[in-house]
């Protein structure tokens, strides 16, 4: 039987911005219906998404203004200067937002969810922030599904990336207009995570006519190396 529980962090912290529903579900609900689990548009496609046979823990990002070409104040994790190769990147933000999600994981850790039964993903912005989580973790996660993004601090990898990392497994997929995060963008993240994860551990697919949004064959996708990734247990 499914049940649901609110998991709120202390409120003097970084991390008490951050809401987090706990929803835990049967394999067979998440096997069957992964899109609606998901989510059907941009706005709930996952969040960093812990996702694991059992359950599913989605982070919301903290409300900021999010700095680009677009000047739009919306919900993010870490400041964005640019999107292009020679962008200043925020540093210290995307570091203290890969250390809430890291406190997320702890935290599904000492209730018995091991490591490799842990997924991050999420798209966009939240997607390139769960591929850093996820290289620079102390743990050996199992994979990571990456939504239209990229490789936030990319010249330090793969020096920043745990021993670990090599054994990630992860599915990138991405539009082939996307006219925010470009087509390059992704292929040159592939290229960086071939130089850091076990090359055939990682998925690059790319779907003509998409822009910066999901489709019905990413998420086909997504059920599918999920499936794989986390069968029944």
């Amino acid at each position: 039987m499914g049940t649901s529980a609110r998991l709120a962090f202390p409120p003097d912290s970084e991390a008490g911005r951050i809401q987090a529903i706990l929803q835990m579900r049967s394999w067979e609900l998440q096997a069957n219906n992964i899109q609606a689990y998901l989510g059907e548009n941009v706005g709930t496609v996952p969040e960093p998404a812990i996702k694991h046979g059992t359950a599913g823990l989605t982070p919301s990002p903290p409300s900021g203004s999010l700095t680009s070409s677009t000047s739009a104040l919306m919900h993010s994790w870490f400041g964005l200067m640019g999107l292009n190769l020679d962008a200043p990147e925020d540093e210290a933000g995307i570091k203290k937002a890969t250390e809430n999600i890291k406190a997320l994981i702890e935290h599904e850790m000492k209730n018995g969810i091991p490591a490799n039964r842990i997924v991050l993903g999420r798209f966009s912005q939240g997607g390139a922030l769960s591929l850093y989580t996820a290289l620079t973790c102390s743990h050996p996660l199992a994979g990571t599904v990456a939504l239209s993004c990229w490789l936030p601090l990319h010249r330090a990898s793969p020096q920043a990336a745990n021993g670990s990392a090599k054994d990630l497994t992860i599915l990138q997929c991405r539009g082939e207009l996307d006219p925010m995060v470009p087509v390059r963008f992704g292929a040159l993240t592939a290229e960086k995570l071939w130089s850091i994860v076990t090359p055939a551990r990682v998925q690059f697919k790319k779907y003509p006519g998409v822009t910066h949004s999901p489709c019905p064959q990413e998420m086909a996708a997504v059920k599918k190396f999920l499936e794989k990734l986390l069968p029944p247990v």
